[in-house]
C-alpha cells in the first residue's frame, strides 16, 4: 500500500489504510504500508510494525523543489519493490504516491486505486493553499490515474459516479466505505442511566472548514434559548482558526455558557470525551467535498452508542436511517438543526433509541466485511 503521507492522528493512513490493511492481514494477507514522511519528518526512514502490519517512512528528502518530489516518488518506489508485492494499492491519487505508481507501471506491477476525497474544482485544491502547480498536478493525477488503475476503490457514492463519469468500468470500481472497530457496549447500561436525567450534554466533534458557521451559530444560538442548561462539547480545531470565530460568534449571540471548547485532542483522549455525551451533532454543508467524503468520525459516533443529529448530505444517508439510527436534518436549515437537538435532549428513550440504532448500524461497517470488498478488487487486478 502506498500512502500519500505519513501516519498521524486522524490521517489517511491512521484511519482509513492501517485498519484495511490489519484485516487483511487477519485473514492472511501480507500487507506493507510504504509512506512518505509528510507530517511527521521525525519517522524518516523508520520501519515500525503495528500488529502484524509493517509501516515503512521513506528518508527524508535532501530539499525542497523539483528535485525532492523526484527523490520521494522514486523512493516509495524503490522501497515498494523491495517487499516483492503481488500488487500496488495507491491511497489517493495524487502527490508523491502517484508519481512512484506511475514509475512503477512499466513493470507490469497491478496497481489498485483508492480515492477517499476530492481534490479537483470543489475539493481540497480549492481549500488549501497549495502552490499553483501542486494543484494541477494533483487535479491531473486524479483524473489520469484511475484511467489507469486495474481497479478503483472508492470511498463514497458519490466518488463512485465522479470515477465512471471519467470512462473507468463500473465493473472495476469497487465501494470501499470508511470502516469503524466496534468495540462490546460494556458501558452501555451506564450510558443509558446517564443519559435519561436532564442533563444530557451535546457533542461537536469537527474540523470545521466542513460545516457552515452562520448555520451552526444560529443553531446554537436557538438551542440555548430552548434549554438554558444544556452543554455543547467542541472537540476539534479549524484549518484555519475557525474555533476561534466560533467562539467569538457564541459571546456576541450569547450562548457561550453553552459551549465548553476542549480543542484538539489525541486519539486516545477521544474515547473519554465520547463517553461524557449522549447526542452528537454532525452538520454539514451541501458541498462536492462533503458529498464525496466519506466521515470517519462519523463513524466513530456511531460506534460509540451516541444519539446522532446529522446533515443529510453524501455518505450520511448511507450509514444513518432517519428516526432509526439517528435525526436527518436539511444542510443549511439552522431551524431544523436546533429542533432535532431540543428534541433529543427532551425525550431519553428517544436518545436510547437512536443510540441503540446507530451502534447496531456501526456493527455493519467494521474493517473486517471492508475487508472483503478489497479482495475483490484485487482478485480482478491480479492476472488468472
Amino acid at each position: 500500500m502506498l500512502a500519500p503521507f505519513g501516519i498521524r492522528p486522524k490521517g489517511t493512513l491512521l484511519a482509513r489504510m492501517l485498519p484495511l490493511a490489519q484485516a487483511l492481514t487477519q485473514r492472511g494477507h501480507a500487507v506493507t504500508i510504504i509512506a512518505p514522511p509528510v507530517h511527521n519528518p521525525e519517522a524518516a526512514g523508520t520501519r515500525i510494525r503495528y500488529g502484524a502490519v509493517p509501516v515503512v517512512h521513506t528518508p527524508a528528502a535532501l530539499g525542497p523543489g523539483p528535485l525532492a518530489v523526484v527523490q520521494q516518488s522514486v523512493a516509495l518506489m524503490h522501497a515498494a519493490l523491495r517487499e516483492q508485492p503481488d500488487c500496488l494499492h495507491l491511497f489517493k491519487p495524487k502527490g508523491y504516491g502517484g508519481l512512484a505508481a506511475l514509475a512503477a507501471a512499466p513493470l507490469g506491477l497491478p496497481l489498485v486505486l483508492d480515492t477517499d476525497d476530492w481534490e479537483g474544482p470543489g475539493g481540497w485544491n480549492e481549500l488549501l493553499p497549495y502552490p499553483t502547480a501542486a494543484r494541477r498536478l494533483f487535479a491531473w493525477q486524479e483524473r489520469d490515474l484511475p484511467r489507469r488503475a486495474a481497479a478503483v476503490t472508492v470511498a463514497s457514492r458519490t466518488l463512485e459516479s465522479l470515477v465512471w463519469a471519467m470512462g473507468v468500468a463500473p465493473q472495476r470500481v469497487f465501494y470501499l466505505p470508511n470502516g469503524v472497530a466496534v468495540q462490546p457496549r460494556a458501558a452501555a447500561p451506564i450510558r443509558a442511566a446517564a443519559t435519561r436525567g436532564a442533563s444530557a450534554k451535546l457533542l461537536l466533534y469537527t474540523r470545521f472548514w466542513e460545516l457552515d458557521l452562520a448555520e451552526l451559530a444560529a443553531a446554537l444560538a436557538a438551542v440555548h434559548s430552548a434549554r438554558p442548561e444544556a452543554r455543547l462539547i467542541v472537540v476539534g480545531q479549524g484549518e484555519q482558526g475557525e474555533e476561534q470565530h466560533l467562539l467569538a460568534w457564541a459571546e456576541r449571540a450569547g450562548f457561550r455558557p453553552l459551549l465548553d471548547y476542549r480543542g484538539w485532542l489525541a486519539p486516545e483522549a477521544i474515547p473519554e470525551v465520547l463517553a461524557e455525551a449522549a447526542i452528537a451533532l454532525v452538520p454539514t454543508r451541501d458541498t462536492l467535498i462533503n458529498r464525496a467524503r466519506c466521515s470517519a468520525k462519523l463513524l466513530e459516533l456511531m460506534g460509540a452508542g451516541l444519539a446522532l443529529v446529522a446533515s443529510d448530505v453524501g455518505e450520511a444517508r448511507s450509514f444513518i436511517r432517519h428516526e432509526q439510527h439517528g435525526l436527518l436534518v436539511p444542510p443549511g436549515d439552522a431551524g431544523a438543526l436546533a429542533v432535532a437537538c431540543v428534541r433529543l435532549l427532551d425525550d431519553a428513550p428517544l436518545r436510547e433509541r437512536l443510540a441503540q440504532g446507530a451502534y447496531m448500524a456501526a456493527t455493519q461497517s467494521t474493517w473486517q466485511r471492508l475487508a472483503l470488498v478489497a479482495e475483490a478488487a484485487y482478485t480482478l487486478a491480479l492476472p488468472p
